[in-house]
């Protein structure tokens, strides 16, 4: 079910392993996957679910897109078909070590930042789950010997058996709600099913200064190593910031990395360097190649990504900043005064702990969005200047023109794109091509 990456990507893998495969998508499918479909002779539809041949299945992949109340899926459940995750079915035929990363912030630049490691380590990796290509795909088509896997919580939910070697939590905050019946517990428990296989063989690296995910520790029995990760404490086996450098503790060695070696500035990048260096340690590879690596990194493409200076004015692209927490950090690491785009389809967002940083950073804010009451209400007071656009071009433009010398203009949107954007991809992309339009 679901015609798009992860579910074109587990009909190739089903088709490869010798199943009598048929693929549904409500929707329509994009011209791309029809191709690939056609191409490994795979029957599938569109526009619609042909309920008498879904529930003939013996098993059904999901994708991650898909909530778990659509009518179809109920019915797929009530009549006790098994409904599994892509990643699930992929992992049966994958005996490739896997570091699997997961959290409601940082996790795709950790994962980047892990890939690029083990890649100048010379080792034979995929990178792939929510990033790049489909897993299935890569499991029916490649032979790797390692794979770097971004997990979101959807991907997890419909998860049995499938087990990480090195799992990471990055961080915990709300987010994706109105798919967990607006409860967080709910949240939480999704992103904890990475860690439901762990064996003592295993490693599983998080957060301690997180306290929802430390706050979760103590309802899950984990027999695997344990490996945190601080800015704020020191920690026996792990990663903690001393000074100006990050010490890695792993078995009975220890490694200093100084934060200006660091590609990637602002501290929810120590975070995630902090996790990717311990992800490292645990595979093996060696303190010289972790360091280069690290200092090495390429920013990723709408992840505050620089786009250009004009008039001495910096445009920035954080379209990726879905949530409050992402948001909060790229408010966090800026130096310069900001002119905020923001806005979106809204996810139960609390904007209230956002509050001291518009004070002290924001000096306009253009709502990029359908609907920007909520944002007027939240911030309408803190701000003098804000401006209503529905358009990419046209938030460019108000944001150039409350902008000065010396200025930031920032896309970091808090929010989802889909009230006018096909995803945060299409929204950063033209994001990008009204800057270069000015």
């Amino acid at each position: 079910m679901g015609g798009a990456e992860s579910g074109v990507g587990a009909a190739v893998l089903a088709k490869v392993k010798g199943f009598d495969v048929f693929l549904s998508d409500k929707g329509q499918i994009k011209q791309e996957y029809a191709d690939t479909l056609r191409k490994w002779d795979i029957p599938f539809e569109e526009g619609q679910h042909t309920e008498e041949l879904i529930l003939s299945a013996d098993e059904v992949v999901k994708s991650p897109g898909i909530p778990g109340t659509v009518p179809m899926v109920q019915k797929v459940r009530e009549k006790g078909i098994r409904v599994v995750s892509e990643i699930e079915f992929a992992s049966r035929y994958d005996a490739a070590k896997k570091i699997c990363i997961t959290g409601s912030n940082g996790k795709t630049t950790t994962t980047s930042l892990i890939y690029h490691v083990l890649k100048n380590a010379g080792l034979n990796v995929g990178l792939g789950g929510n990033i790049g290509q489909s897993y299935a795909y890569q499991v029916a088509t490649e032979h790797f010997d390692y794979y770097v896997l971004e997990i979101s919580s959807f991907q997890l939910d419909d998860i049995y058996d499938f087990r990480p070697d090195i799992a990471i939590i990055t961080n915990i905050t709300p987010d994706h709600l109105d798919r967990y019946d607006h409860k967080m517990e709910n949240y939480v428990a999704a992103k904890f099913k990475i860690t439901q296989n762990l064996t003592s063989e295993d490693c599983f690296i998080f957060d301690s200064d997180d306290s929802i995910t430390v706050g979760h520790l103590s309802k899950i029995v984990l027999r695997c190593k344990m490996l945190p990760f601080s800015q704020k404490k020191e920690v026996e086996q792990g990663a903690f910031l001393k000074d100006d450098k990050i010490v890695l503790r792993y078995d009975k060695e220890e490694t200093d990395i100084f934060l200006q070696e660091l590609a990637l500035g602002g501290r929810h990048n120590v975070y995630n360097s902090m996790a990717a260096a311990l992800a490292a340690k645990a595979t093996g590879i060696s303190n010289q190649v972790i360091r280069n690596s690290l200092a090495t990194f390429q920013p990723i493409e709408h992840r505050l990504e620089p786009v250009l200076s004009i008039k001495d004015v910096l445009y920035i692209n954080d379209s990726k900043a879905t949530n409050v927490d992402s948001a909060w950090y790229a408010l966090e690491c800026q130096k310069k005064p900001v002119v905020w785009i923001v806005g979106g389809t809204d996810k139960g967002n609390d904007y209230s702990v956002l509050n001291d940083l518009v004070k002290e950073k924001v000096k306009g804010i253009v709502c990029l969005g359908v609907d920007n009451a909520k944002i007027h209400a939240a911030f309408g007071g803190i701000v003098s200047r804000m401006e209503d656009a529905t358009s990419a071009k046209e938030a460019v433009r108000k944001a150039a023109a409350m902008a000065d010398a010396g200025d930031v203009v920032l896309l970091s949107p808090c929010c989802a794109s889909f009230d006018l954007f096909k995803n945060y991809e299409d929204r950063g992309e033209q994001f990008k091509a009204a800057v270069r339009s000015l």
